[in-house]
């Protein structure tokens, strides 16, 4: 991987990260256009996606200091109670990395057709969470929490957009959309921040083991694009939840599914 290429498929990261169009699918589709694979992708992957958690910490920096000030009060206030829904919410992810580590990671390399039926999964879930409408709660219960943690373990399946089934499922559960943009970034720090630290050995061993091409110059090109990208997107993204237009990144990831699958057939 050279530096444009880390350029090109970092911005591509920073921006999907938080829009509804699954990040990991159109890195999948990025990677295979420049014909990079293996140990070098997976590498690569880890790195964009901690560069986009350090956009969200940016960005969100008021609602993470308002979470640790009312946490530290040691009382059952609301934002102990904030905690303790991204806890729950971390379960089923935690029990995927844990057990399925080895799974997800074959599922990566399986080529773009599963990628394009998840694109077209993802667009199902935003088109029918902009027609339904559940009666709204006031908050997000710790059930909810737990199912839209559910939500977020199925979209390690590459081209299912994780933004795009947390804020999806929110939605359907009845939850306000002002808040679910928040809950659903804020509650992918800890698993990616976890997944990178169990895999920093990794990372280097595969920076070092990979191609040649795959420089420490790339690795860094791609973080800062994703990380600058990943900051408009952030900001942009919880903008358009709070209008409640996603519908029409439906229709984009109908399209872009049925692309991807047809190409995959065909080639």
């Amino acid at each position: 991987m050279n530096w444009l290429e880390a350029l090109v498929l970092g911005i591509l990261q920073g921006l999907t990260e938080y829009l509804p169009v699954s990040s990991s699918g159109h890195l999948a589709i990025g990677s295979a256009l420049f014909g990079i694979e293996g140990e070098e992708n997976l590498t690569f992957t880890i790195v964009v996606h901690v560069a986009t958690v350090l956009s969200t910490l940016v960005i969100l920096w008021k609602e993470i200091d308002w979470i640790f000030r009312g946490l530290f009060k040691w009382e059952m206030n609301k934002e102990t109670k904030y905690v303790i829904n991204i806890l729950i919410s971390m379960i089923p992810i935690g029990i995927v990395g844990v057990f399925f580590k080895d799974y997800v990671e074959e599922v990566f390399g399986s080529g773009l057709l599963i990628v394009g039926c998840m694109l077209l999964l993802t667009a199902v879930l935003l088109i029918y969470s902009y027609y339904a409408k559940p009666r709204q709660k006031e908050s997000i219960s710790m059930r909810d929490a737990f199912i839209i943690g559910l939500a977020q373990a199925c979209a390690v399946m590459p081209g299912l957009s994780r933004s795009g089934s947390t804020i999806a499922t929110g939605l359907i559960l009845g939850n306000k959309k002002e808040t679910l943009a928040q809950f659903s970034f804020l509650m992918v720090i800890p698993p990616i921040l976890g997944e990178a630290l169990l895999s920093g050995f990794e990372i280097v061993k595969g920076a070092a083991a990979a191609d040649a091409e795959m420089s420490i110059g790339a690795l860094i090109t791609g973080f800062l694009a994703a990380f600058i990208s990943g900051c408009v997107a952030c900001k942009w993204m919880i903008n358009i939840v709070k209008k409640g237009k996603l519908v029409w990144f439906g229709v984009y990831c109908a399209i872009a599914g049925a692309i991807t699958i047809v190409t995959s057939l065909l080639g």
